[in-house]
């Protein structure tokens, strides 16, 4: 169970940066959170469960430094979410410190040679309780080996704790009436996140020091009420967010009106009433300024012509963050960009067919001049589109 959850943390984690981070920046935290997460219980398998002299040589001692950035990832992430913006600051420098202070006590570990590494590998499989031993030998001019164990989840808690005064915050805080109203769910996602790590981390403590007091590992391998809270928290932590597709958006906060934003700023003013009229924007304002930005930016600039624009690109055009801007799509539109990107490069290809291009360029040709890719792309798109193929619609204008 151990390893199915550790795996699915680890294809969740790779899943949600690569698909999302140009959407959302803050996802690229989420991400490595649930990534940093998985390897961490990954490597509690390997040493306790996997029986195997080589990952256990591989996995022990040598990459866990790297699980010390669980606390930061976490409070990273709530901290983007809740205040919309994803910029690390010079201060944010600090919170490596754990995780270089860890690899710097490791250096000797990671400079022995395989085979002492294999020989200690070979003793922990052989009797688990000997990682304390080991522990204890290279740590033990600095720290004991309780401390050792108990430093990361204990790192983990404080910053959950951190990150949870600063929901807390949030909630009786102005900006929440600034939240875009279809991502106001996003206040149930944070609580159920919460509640998961505090029961998995929690419990996960409360079992190391038992199994510390007892001197006795097993309490790793028999079904006890700390290890199935510690289980339940962690499968609850990477299963909950497939029920929640929308933490991809984040929360877009309805941002301050500034003088780039003045598209038809007197049509949006007689909107607000006299008795309402602040800095920020109402959000049907808002979403009629991206609209409009939009619109403009695609007849005036033609961005869709180039074959790599996304809504990465897009976003640095207009100005407007990328997830501002999915939100948009999504809830106003009712489409994805490119499924609206799309529909402006067969209209541009439709009016080189009118204008009877397609007698001096083959239908692949004008698919490309018009932004796709492939001819494939091409053909699907307009299919999806028009109800026809290019060839059937050209077709239409052949004198």
């Amino acid at each position: 169970m151990l390893l199915f959850l550790s795996l699915l943390g680890i294809f969740l984690s790779v899943i949600l940066i690569y698909f999302n981070a140009r959407k959302n920046p803050s996802i690229i935290y989420l991400g490595f959170f649930f990534l940093l997460i998985s390897l961490y219980s990954l490597i509690q398998f390997v040493v306790l469960h996997s029986k195997s002299t080589v990952l256990v040589s591989v996995f022990f001692l040598n990459i866990g430094f790297v699980t010390y950035l669980i606390g930061p990832m976490l409070y990273w992430y709530i901290r983007s979410v809740l205040t919309d913006d994803s910029r690390l600051r010079k201060s944010d420098c600090w919170h490596f410190l754990p995780m270089l202070l860890f690899f710097a006590f490791t250096l000797p570990h990671l400079f022995t040679p395989w085979s002492e590494k294999m020989e200690m590998a070979s003793k922990i499989v052989e009797n688990a309780n000997n990682v304390w031993i080991f522990n204890r030998s290279i740590f033990q001019k600095f720290s004991p080996a309780l401390l050792v164990f108990l430093s990361r989840p204990v790192l983990v808690l404080s910053y959950a704790i951190v990150s949870f005064i600063l929901f807390v915050k949030y909630l009786k805080s102005p900006d929440k009436s600034r939240t875009l109203s279809r991502q106001a769910f996003m206040t149930k996602w944070l609580a159920v996140l919460f509640a998961f790590l505090f029961i998995f981390i929690i419990s996960h403590i409360g079992l190391i020091l038992k199994v510390k007091v007892n001197e006795q590992i097993i309490f790793f391998y028999t079904l006890n009420l700390l290890l199935a809270a510690s289980g339940i928290g962690l499968a609850g932590l990477l299963i909950s967010p497939f029920f929640f597709p929308g933490v991809l958006y984040g929360i877009p906060l309805i941002p301050e009106r500034t003088p780039s934003d003045s598209i038809n700023v007197e049509k949006a003013k007689q909107a607000i009433p006299e008795n309402n009229k602040h800095p920020f924007y109402h959000e049907k304002d808002y979403m009629l300024m991206i609209e409009q930005k939009t619109e403009a930016c695609m007849t005036e600039y033609q961005p869709y012509l180039e074959s790599d624009c996304n809504i990465a690109s897009f976003a640095k055009t207009v100005n407007i963050p990328a997830h501002h801007l999915s939100y948009y799509f999504r809830e106003v539109r009712k489409q994805t960009f490119n499924d609206s990107r799309n529909e402006w490069r067969v209209n541009h290809a439709k009016k080189q067919i009118i204008e009877g291009k397609s007698s001096q360029f083959t239908l692949e040709t004008i698919g490309k001049l018009s932004g796709f890719s492939s001819r494939n792309a091409f053909f699907t798109a307009f299919k999806k589109s028009e109800g026809t193929s290019p060839g059937a619609y050209a077709a239409q204008f052949v004198k």
